[in-house]
């Protein structure tokens, strides 16, 4: 795949000759720099440039948050469209419309009649960025503006992507989109069959034509760190290392299984082509290698390879290779930096992100670790295909959490394409944006979990019980646990007068419909009595003081931290619902 570059561009004559009496219409989201990309790309092209906006202000004397306040959304949207209308019968111009202009199906058909649509494509965090010191957003105006936008972005991207031609806004001077969309307009202009044209999101060349990436910010203190998110991420290892850390070796940490999957090989190819020198620590694949033992395998193999502080630790795999390749780099030489470059979909989600390590004991999981922030996360989409179905399953689970504990936007959207995230496509590359976004911007507030980032173990205290009693076997995955557990944790709400009955059926049905456990009694095998089962909840890492501590939820979307809950009433719980 290549970029066009400028001086591969149709001339602005040309381009004004095809266009006729055509306008180019800018639509995409609040955030995706319209009016800042419209105006270049007007003088550029030698155009009068309109803002949508501002001439529905002027019409209507008052700002766009005053029309919603006092006339409501629907008497917007239908000035909208009449501004809209009048505005495209009136020459050609570049005229950058609102953000929900493009939903009014009326408006796209006159767009399509009068005009050539450009799709100004921004992620979910650079939209996040460029829209949070505006007041003038209405649809923003209340709540989390990071679920919001969220929302509104999974709503109007499949009609924004009907647009004729796709440009990705990124962070770069104005200048260099503006010269991706000359270049893809020509294109368009002169493509024998006018189909959608699409400038790519990276040049890279092992990118897929057409790939979506994604990129969300870790913005903690003074150690910020990217998630990129997307296909092909593995093939570029050696590049965001350079790009990185110049000069540093690079011990691969990864499991049989990840390694079989040619995982490995395509990572150290290329690290071989950018020419950092490497070296490789295999371990058994599963949970039973969390221990003592595989931290001190890992340990010595690093030692071995004489990495060195300068130098970095690559965590290729899911979640136990993650753990034990963060924990083990954060006691070597009191401090190696880590690449997370997690490959189930459970792992990108979820453990890559905001800097847990730890290893299992026999009394409970996750009992011994650190707080090791990684230096950058690849997550590469891609890999997730690789991966066997019931490894993809379990992983949806903790989708499903962001959407349970603070987002009922975001589970509402899971309820009707979850089959698109379990079955890859675009659909699996917002759900994993969406999710580490949401865990980003937790990690961010709370990064040693003093406070709402507790939020993030719904269903784990219970689920973590279940997997030490199933012996941290395959038996029950990790994911499958916190299915289970956030069932739990709802059931158990309801019971305590939290949340309706309705909200559990809800919660226990889309579960199933995804194909996750529910019940204790879809565990396989022998478990614990719930005598058992409450020792080993009462080792959870938030016990404090011998109090029980529970995420509890009031519905979903309403998960908080419940203290000092009644061991009485979850032993009496527990008793029923086995």
């Amino acid at each position: 795949m290549t970029t066009v570059r400028p001086h591969g561009q149709l001339p602005a004559e040309d381009i004004l000759a095809r266009l006729g009496t055509r306008a180019v219409v800018l639509v995409g989201m609040p955030g995706a720099g319209k009016s800042s990309v419209g105006r270049r790309l007007a003088k550029r092209l030698g155009l009068p440039f309109v803002d949508a906006d501002e001439e529905i202000e002027r019409a209507a004397c008052m700002s766009i948050p005053e029309i919603f306040a006092r006339r409501g959304e629907a008497e917007f949207r239908e000035g909208e469209k009449r501004v809209v209308a009048r505005l495209l019968q009136s020459g050609p111009m570049v005229l950058a419309t609102g953000g929900g202009a493009f939903m009014s199906a009326e408006t796209r058909a006159i767009v399509a009649q009068y005009g050539i649509s450009i799709w100004l494509r921004a992620d979910l965090h650079t939209l996040l960025r460029r829209v949070k010191k505006r007041t003038d957003r209405p649809l923003l105006a209340q709540g989390d503006p990071a679920a919001k936008l969220a929302a509104l972005l999974r709503h109007r991207s499949p009609t924004y992507a009907g647009a004729d031609v796709v440009v990705d806004s990124r962070d770069v001077a104005h200048d260099v989109v503006v010269d991706e969309v000359v270049a893809a307009l020509g294109r368009h202009l002169t493509s024998p069959d006018r189909g959608p044209s699409t400038m790519p999101v990276s040049p890279a060349p092992s990118v897929p034509p057409g790939a979506q990436r994604s990129a969300v910010r870790v913005d903690l203190a003074g150690r910020p760190y990217d998630i990129l998110i997307g296909p092909g991420l593995l093939t570029e290892t050696g590049t965001h290392v350079t790009a990185l850390r110049k000069g540093a070796r690079v011990a691969i940490v990864t499991d049989r299984n990840v390694a079989a999957a040619g995982h490995m090989a395509t990572v150290e190819a290329s690290l071989d082509a950018a020419g950092i020198a490497h070296t490789a620590i295999v371990v058994e694949p599963g949970e039973k290698t969390k221990c003592w033992a595989g931290l001190q395998q890992v340990v010595e193999g690093l030692i071995a390879a004489r990495i060195e502080r300068r130098d970095l630790v690559l965590a290729l795999g899911g979640g136990v290779v993650g753990d034990l390749a963060g924990f083990s780099a954060s006691v070597l030489r009191r401090g190696v930096d880590v690449v997370q470059a997690p490959t189930t979909l459970l792992s990108q989600v979820d453990s890559s992100v905001g800097g847990k390590t730890g290893i299992n004991s026999p009394q409970g999981k996750n009992l011994v670790g650190t707080f090791h922030q990684p230096v950058l996360v690849l997550a590469d989409t891609g890999a997730l295909d690789t991966l066997p179905a019931r490894e993809v399953t379990a992983g949806y689970a903790e989708v499903v959490k962001y959407g349970l504990i603070g987002d009922h936007a975001l589970f509402e959207w899971l309820e009707k394409d979850f089959a698109g995230v379990l079955n890859g496509g675009p659909a699996r590359i917002e759900a994993v944006a969406a999710s580490c976004l949401a865990k980003a911007a937790i990690v961010a507030r709370d990064e040693k979990e003093t406070g709402d980032r507790a939020l993030l173990n719904l269903g784990h205290t219970f689920g973590h019980a279940l997997e030490a009693g199933a012996g941290f076997s395959d038996r029950l995955l990790h994911g499958e646990g916190v299915a289970i557990g956030m069932a739990l944790a709802f059931a158990f709400s309801a019971r305590l007068g939290l949340c309706s009955g309705q909200e559990v059926t809800r919660v226990v049905h889309h579960l199933q419909a995804a194909g996750l456990p529910t019940k204790i009694s879809d565990v396989p095998g022998e478990l614990p009595d719930t005598d058992g089962l409450m020792t080993l909840i009462s080792q959870d890492k938030k016990v404090s003081r011998g109090a029980l501590t529970f995420i509890l939820v009031k519905g979903i979307g309403q998960a908080f931290v419940a203290r000092d809950v009644d061991p009485a009433e979850v032993r009496a719980f527990l008793a029923e619902v086995r």
